[in-house]
């Protein structure tokens, strides 16, 4: 067998892509090690939603260069959205024998053997119809608690500053039996906790069944199994997935829904498809129709031309929606992407910088409030294992998705125990077993 080490950046999407390259190299005599030094193959999955991100790239792949100097054998790997966005530039680099696309897995076996000095592999073609149905991916959770499920691929949605649909190509979903099928298998395989995964679930529609019918018919094929999802878009989910949420137990209480933007003219820059009134339209429907669902979102400071007013339109929406957590960035221009074709990257960085400190100061005051306001109550968690700060206490989430710390020293990963808070942070609930 040879050895193989993967690396994985970004979201949450690309873990389960990485689960899925394991699993297709498997039976080509490639097993998975957590050891660069003893890897015959070593890859990174990337992302390049924003620069910082591909800068990451970049230095590791002088890591992985320094291990194919000591071991001219070893081959490296780059795969994902900086496989397809950069592939020239990685192939000119000398450092890197194989480049492949979101979609071009399949192909990996053939790529890595026909790989050799100055002979370096690429396939980035894009696929309307790759979904990876049938693959059984091999989880990378080592507690063996929770597991993504990727239910779509791709993007339609093109809004100006995002690479994804250049680098995933267009939106397809997958056949819900398979998704079904997968679901319970992670159950009948001691898994506690599922997470379907797509760019955005609720535009998922496959033979008929939309994201609602889908939810709702693993929620009931695995109701032992907690089940989330991510992510969803502010202008197609529905008071019907809303309605499935409230009405199954086992569907956790969190949607993560990402604004953006607090202003109507940044938004249509942004070409987000929705607008402010209509942001807060769904907030309202989530908390009528579930009153304890938590809410979190992503926002970009600093996007270009925002003004002083525009930026003082997201700080008051963050007021008056109160999120429970949020992903906080400033704009990153991404190249080819509408918004570096068409708008100046005009906001100074400075600018940028002191906006995002404004908004993280805002919302950690607002994540701190929403914490005290559990003091006191009770929740079932879900343990994932030892506390990173103190191994005599474990950690877990609620169906809200917040993280809670407790003493404990007789429960173990998987299990579910119910505790009550008795303190907080702005990031965590401190409990005591109930």
């Amino acid at each position: 067998m040879k050895k193989l080490y993967i690396e994985t950046y970004g979201c949450q999407m690309n873990v389960a892509d990485t689960e899925v390259v394991f699993a297709l190299l498997a039976p080509h005599g490639y097993e998975r090690t957590e050891d660069m030094s003893e890897a015959d193959v070593i890859m990174a999955n990337t992302c390049s939603v924003r620069d910082n991100a591909e800068q990451r790239i970049h230095g590791r792949i002088e890591q992985f260069y320094l291990q194919k100097k000591a071991r001219p054998e070893v081959l490296v790997g780059i795969l994902g959205c900086m496989a397809e966005r950069m592939k020239e530039e990685l192939l000119e680099s000398g450092k890197v024998d194989i480049v492949a696309g979101p979609d071009a897995y399949r192909s990996l076996p053939v790529l890595l053997q026909n790989a050799a000095p100055g002979q370096p592999q690429i396939n980035v073609q894009l696929s309307r119809e790759e979904t990876y149905a049938e693959i059984v991916p091999v989880r990378l959770d080592r507690n063996g608690v929770s597991a993504f499920i990727s239910i779509m691929r791709g993007c339609n949605n093109v809004c100006s500053y995002c690479v994804v649909p250049y680098t995933r190509g267009a939106e397809r979903s997958r056949d819900w039996h398979t998704i079904v099928r997968e679901a319970c298998d992670c159950g009948s395989r001691g898994y506690k906790e599922i997470t379907l995964l797509g760019q955005n679930v609720d535009s998922y529609i496959y033979d008929g069944c939309n994201f609602a019918g889908l939810l709702k018919m693993v929620a009931e094929a695995c109701p032992g199994l907690r089940v989330r999802f991510s992510t969803s878009n502010p202008q197609d989910i529905s008071d019907e997935v809303l309605e499935v949420m409230a009405s199954h137990a086992n569907i956790c209480h969190h949607i993560h829904l990402p604004v953006q933007s607090g202003s109507d003219r940044i938004l249509e820059k942004m070409r987000r498809r929705y607008t402010r009134a209509w942001y807060l339209d769904r907030v309202t429907a989530i908390r009528r129709i579930m009153p304890d669902c938590a809410i979190s979102t992503d926002v970009i400071a600093g996007f270009c031309s925002e003004t002083e007013e525009d930026h003082r339109d997201t700080l008051s929406l963050f007021e008056e929606v109160q999120f429970d957590a949020a992903y906080m960035f400033y704009y990153s221009e991404r190249p080819g992407t509408l918004a570096a074709r068409k708008y100046p990257d005009d906001v100074p960085q400075e600018v940028k910088t002191r906006r995002l400190e404004e908004i993280i100061a805002l919302q950690n005051r607002l994540s701190l409030e929403s914490n005290r306001n559990d003091v006191g109550k009770r929740f079932a968690v879900l343990v994932e294992g030892p506390s990173k700060r103190n191994p005599e206490e474990l950690c877990g989430r609620t169906g809200t998705n917040k993280m809670c710390v407790w003493p404990d020293t007789e429960h173990r990963a998987g299990d579910t125990v119910e505790v009550e808070v008795v303190d907080c942070t702005q990031a965590t609930l401190l409990c005591r077993l109930v």
